[in-house]
């Protein structure tokens, strides 16, 4: 199994398919891999009791129909130098979303963003080396892109991840 990225998935396009029902074994594969993405086909394979060839041709299908979509490193923000992160809560004009989100995504710091249904339009997770960083994010970048009309700054003091795994 590569630990390269899989192939690039567009969220915002549609495929035209249906998804596939994931089954136990798709599932149990996807609980190993998300607990560690470093495991290899023979490990996993032994791990939940299937072939190697199975397990390859599982992860392979997995991969070619965006169910994983790639292999990465976990980073602890503020061990890596973000040691300031802040949920940032955006309003923007009607029918902008695409430029905005276009925006968004080549602004430094920003690690997450998501399109939302509610009081606020789009809400990302800013992880910046200090709060001048995050200043400059909020107040300079994200402000000053045409469709955007309004912030809201919340400081994360602490995150956790939580104790289950979703693909058990």
């Amino acid at each position: 199994m590569s630990q390269e990225s899989g192939p690039e998935v567009d969220p915002t396009v549609g495929t035209g398919r249906s998804a596939r029902a994931l089954d136990e074994v798709d599932r149990r594969i996807l609980a190993e891999l998300a607990r560690d993405g470093r495991t290899s086909v023979r490990t996993l394979a032994e791990r939940i009791h299937i072939s190697r060839t199975n397990a390859y041709a599982r992860v392979e299908r997995l991969l070619r129909d965006g169910v994983i979509t790639g292999f990465r490193a976990q980073v602890a923000p503020a061990a890596a130098g973000l040691g300031t992160s802040a949920y940032v809560a955006i309003t923007i004009e009607q029918n902008t979303w695409r430029e905005v989100s276009a925006e968004l995504a080549r602004v430094r710091y920003i690690e997450h963003a998501a399109l939302l249904g509610g009081d606020h339009d789009v809400l990302a997770l800013v992880r910046a080396p200090d709060n001048a960083a995050l200043r400059d994010v909020v107040l300079s970048r994200v402000q000053s892109i045409p469709g955007v009309l309004s912030t809201r700054t919340w400081l994360v003091f602490h995150e956790f991840d939580g104790e289950t795994n979703p693909w058990e």
